[in-house]
């Protein structure tokens, strides 16, 4: 869908775009060369993109559809096609998802994994799942009879429900609803092996076995279970009141989001009509809300915490972090930045890299003081527990927490309170701003501050499966803009100029514009000029516009795009200038890397923002130049390979389009892998030269010491 109403150049809407990017993420379930476990974790994946967008999106998309008022008509009126045709591209893609599902379980079965349902055991599995029931499972289900259930509006959305019907000789029906114990018990349970297969079976099946050990003694004899989740409004109603601090405004906000209006509800479609009935009276839906019939099981999210059951052969490879060589030793890893710009690109390089660095700042006699930014962060946090340590150690400690980071707020709320009651100084960043940046400061008491810049947020789970950068740096020309950063986010009335970094919300827009306008200015006089970036959303208009323009000069653009993209890439006009791919591969994409060729000065880029609207206007970003010339060319080298990608790439060019990419590489070039085999041969040749290094110095201190004995020696005799 291109919106050409406020556009004079063609403009794919965000929504139809990120609908395209989890086409993409099905489509790699679905290819018969990805492992089967991995098959089904990207069905996870999209599974759990879908129920967010519904949430999130869709539910925005919802609210402005059903505005009143003659003067809001038009915008009513498009969000009501927008809405129409997202639901239209759900249901075509979901028929696609119904067979990769069949696929994938067809291709288990194949290599002895069965997946069996309640009807499907034999004897001994049968008695081992009663046991279970009894002994683990049984205290973590507690029916509601439907009849005492006044409604929907505080129960979860992210759990999976069965609606009972029940019914005995001489018994009127009765209906009950049970919330799955997934989060306690998990969703599949390996069952004993069966004439050599592994075999699996549904938490769902579990609870369908086990109806009359749930309902003992009531005289019911006849037990059917109907699986069925729904999806809510994700948005929060914030207090208003300034009385009420920051913590407690966000910890009610999140409470209010259990109310959410129900706008999607997915069900069982065997479920008897007037049991349907009664369990959409429930859930109060309206005439724009998806209700949607499908199979026997629901939230597929679930997928990506399926049991490997052993069979590693089943699953991609294991490709282990690389560990720097300066991480083995005991040096010194402070002192190593100081000397020169380090950095580690996850989850090819260890994040115990940047872990270490805060553990060393923490306990360090140098260090005075540590800022931070904390957006998400890991379950059991290292990077929390550092801080904490600091702050006991006597350094002054601040912590930057985001409160409105979506879906995390509970856990930043906890994260907080604990590092309060340790004495870390913990700040809320800006009203009406979302701090997204991901930035590190540690005083230093010779005054020689070390910085971190990074495109991903700190956060130890995340590092094991997103592609990120980290800098690490004393280059003062980025130490003192990252102070000036933590300044505006202590007052951010007062006016900062950065001399190096690029910060949003002012200071972040012009630049990339000019850096732009200056390949075209080259690209006019005839000279090289191109940009190529590596990002994971582009829609705002503005910088869709200065693309297309570049494009039409003569520009080289060439982007790699994870999710959402604006652009149309095929018009005449653009002189085939302009290419967009996205990779779905093993590792999620998440870096934003940007380069433009500048007259040949190549100027290089990493950080925390994509282009679009909220991060060039709306929150508070932080993008870095890369000015350690090893390091740029890592980076620059990082975007050309995803740009050379012809295996995992896929077109991105407004259409919708899943085909992949071709490139001129004669073979195959898989831009992960390819990345995995340089950087573990660079860290081969480093680890040789680091202990070829360290056997000379343990050489030469033995001769001295040989050499101080023979002296020694030498005295005593006369």
């Amino acid at each position: 869908m291109s919106d050409t109403h406020h556009n004079p150049f063609p403009y794919v809407n965000r929504d139809i775009s990120w609908m395209y990017f989890n086409h993409r993420i099905l489509k790699e379930a679905m290819r018969d060369t990805v492992p089967p476990l991995d098959r089904l974790s990207f069905l996870g994946i999209y599974s759990n993109n879908l129920d967010e967008f519904f949430r999130v999106r869709m539910a925005t998309i919802s609210r402005l559809a059903t505005m009143s008022g003659s003067n809001v008509a038009h915008e009513r009126h498009k969000a009501r096609e927008l809405f129409t045709e997202l639901s239209d591209m759900d249901h075509q893609f979901t028929k696609e998802y119904e067979q990769a599902i069949h696929e994938v379980e067809q291709n288990l079965a194949d290599n002895n994994i069965l997946i069996l349902n309640e009807k499907e055991l034999n004897d001994e599995q049968r008695h081992f799942i009663r046991c279970l029931f009894r002994e683990k499972i049984s205290g973590f289900v507690s029916p509601v009879w439907i009849n005492k259930l006044n409604e929907f509006s505080r129960e979860n959305d992210d759990r999976i429900y069965m609606a009972v019907e029940l019914s005995g000789p001489g018994m009127k029906t009765d209906y009950a609803i049970i919330e799955l114990p997934v989060s306690t018990i998990g969703r599949f349970i390996p069952l004993p092996s069966s004439d050599g297969k592994q075999c699996v079976m549904y938490l769902d099946d579990v609870i369908r076995l086990s109806l009359p050990l749930t309902f003992p003694g009531m005289g019911y004899t006849d037990f059917n279970a109907y699986s069925f989740k729904f999806t809510k409004d994700a948005e929060m109603e914030i207090d208003n009141d300034l009385h009420v601090g920051p913590l407690e405004k966000i910890a009610k906000a999140v409470k209010s989001r259990k109310k959410g209006a129900t706008l999607r509800v997915i069900y069982d479609e065997k479920m008897p009509q007037q049991l349907l009935s009664m369990l959409m009276k429930k859930l109060h839906l309206d005439k724009l809300d998806t209700v949607k019939p499908s199979g026997r099981y629901h939230n597929h999210k679930d997928f990506m915490s399926f049991p490997a059951m052993g069979r590693d052969d089943l699953k991609y490879p294991v490709w282990r972090p690389i560990v720097r060589p300066e991480l083995k030793g005991s040096d010194s890893l402070l002192q190593e930045v100081a000397a020169r710009d380090r950095f580690i690109h996850v989850p090819y390089h260890t994040f115990d890299y940047l872990v270490r660095l805060l553990q060393e700042a923490a306990v360090s006699k140098s260090v005075k003081s540590i800022k931070m930014t904390l957006y998400r962060v890991a379950k059991n946090s290292k990077i929390i527990e550092a801080l904490i340590n600091a702050a006991r150690n006597g350094k002054k400690v601040t912590a930057v927490v985001e409160l409105l980071a979506r879906f995390d707020e509970s856990s930043n709320i906890h994260w907080a309170k604990k590092m309060q009651d340790a004495g870390v100084n913990v700040v809320f960043g800006v009203e009406g701003l979302k701090v997204h940046s991901k930035i590190v400061l540690i005083g230093m008491k010779n005054g020689n501050d070390i910085a971190v810049v990074g495109t991903g947020n700190f956060h130890e789970g995340n590092a094991k499966v997103y592609t990120d950068y980290f800098l690490m740096t004393a280059n003062p020309a980025i130490t003192k803009d990252v102070a000036e950063v933590f300044s505006f986010i202590k007052r951010p009335y007062r006016p900062v100029k950065y001399k190096h970094l690029l910060v949003s919300p002012n200071s972040m827009r012009e630049p990339f514009k000019e850096l732009i306008d200056k390949e075209i200015h080259h690209a006019r006089k005839g000279e090289k000029a191109f940009i190529h970036i590596k990002i994971n959303h582009i829609t705002d208009e503005e910088m869709v516009a200065r693309l297309y323009e570049a494009a039409r000069e003569g520009v080289e653009v060439k982007i790699s795009v994870r999710g959402n993209c604006s652009l149309v890439t095929g018009t005449p006009d653009l002189k085939g200038n302009l290419n967009a791919s996205g990779i779905i591969d093993r590792y999620l994409e998440h870096s934003r890397l940007f380069h433009f060729y500048a007259g040949g000065e190549n100027k290089v880029f990493i950080g925390s923002a994509d282009w679009m609207p909220r991060n060039l206007d709306n929150r508070v970003e932080v993008v870095t130049p890369i000015l350690d010339e090893a390091i740029k060319e890592d980076v620059i080298n990082t975007i050309e390979y995803a740009l050379r990608d012809n295996v995992q790439a896929r077109v991105v060019d407004g259409t919708g389009t899943t085909d992949m990419q071709k490139t001129d590489d004669p073979l195959p070039f898989r831009s992960q892998e390819e990345l995995y085999k340089r950087y573990d041969e660079i860290n081969r040749k480093a680890s040789e030269e680091f202990e070829s290094r360290k056997r000379n110095v343990e050489a030469t201190e033995a001769a001295k010491e040989s050499e101080v004995a023979r002296d020694d020696e030498a005295n005593e005799n006369n």
